[in-house]
């Protein structure tokens, strides 16, 4: 049974935290290619928000929503 714990170590440590060791290293050198993946994820957030505003706009521009006092039941 130790065997078995001792292999799920192996499997952890050894090859699916290989990536965040080479990410380690990489940063020591160079910051922004370490945090390359994070600015992608911010641009797309950034560009998903953007739509999502015009979206907005662009419904409230029309005039479609029911924005009266009594448009729901419990107010």
């Amino acid at each position: 049974m130790k065997d078995f714990f001792y292999a799920i170590e192996d499997l952890f440590v050894n090859v699916l935290f290989a990536p965040f060791d080479a990410l380690r290293a990489l940063e020591l050198e160079n910051w922004w290619s370490a945090n390359f993946i994070s600015w992608i994820f911010i641009i797309i957030g950034l560009v998903a928000f953007t739509y999502w505003m015009l979206e907005l706009k662009k419904y409230n521009a029309n005039g479609e929503e029911d924005k009266s006092i009594t448009s729901h039941s419990y107010l």
